[in-house]
């Protein structure tokens, strides 16, 4: 096994703090419980699609996570010219399908530094900044909302893809 001990992860957010660090500590609340979900386990698990006929992998969705945390927070929000870290222009869901022959240990250090960046890239950005989104101007505040949202929808598939290689269930 290449990836953490599952103890590590996790608090539990405040019951009570301004909203910046309400947001903050539930991102990393959910950040957590992916990393949980996905301890503990062999690469060959990891890359384990346990609910057929379903692709879906928990390596993937940990790439996916990267990839996201990397496109809203530092290449949207804060401006960075950066490139998406698995998906091309040909293969716009790379994360996701390209995990047989993935490095386990480098996503989950390239998760670990995307988090780290990702915060990096908006610690000095006021909650109401924004930048132009599709439809129009999008605001920090709306990423972070969006960025929680995103992470509670996927620890459930992560639920589900655990459940399945060993039975684990919980948080």
């Amino acid at each position: 096994m290449t990836n953490p001990d599952a103890s590590q992860f996790r608090s539990d957010p405040p019951r009570t703090a301004d909203e910046r660090a309400m947001y903050q500590s539930w991102l990393e609340f959910h950040r957590g419980t992916l990393l949980r979900k996905c301890s503990d386990l062999t690469d060959g698990q990891l890359k384990s699609a346990s609910v057929p006929p379903s692709n879906l992998t928990l390596l993937g969705l940990l790439r996916h996570m990267a990839d996201v945390e990397r496109a809203w927070f530092r290449i949207r929000a804060a401006g960075l010219g950066l490139a998406a870290l698995y998906s091309t222009d040909d293969d716009e869901d790379g994360e996701f399908d390209n995990v047989a022959d993935a490095d386990v240990a480098e996503a989950f250090a390239t998760f670990k530094d995307e988090c780290l960046a990702a915060d990096e890239a908006v610690r000095t950005m006021s909650l109401g900044d924004t930048f132009e989104g599709r439809n129009g101007p999008i605001s920090l505040r709306w990423v972070y909302v969006h960025m929680i949202e995103e992470y509670a929808r996927h620890n459930g598939h992560a639920d589900l893809l655990r459940e399945c290689i060993d039975g684990a269930t919980g948080a």
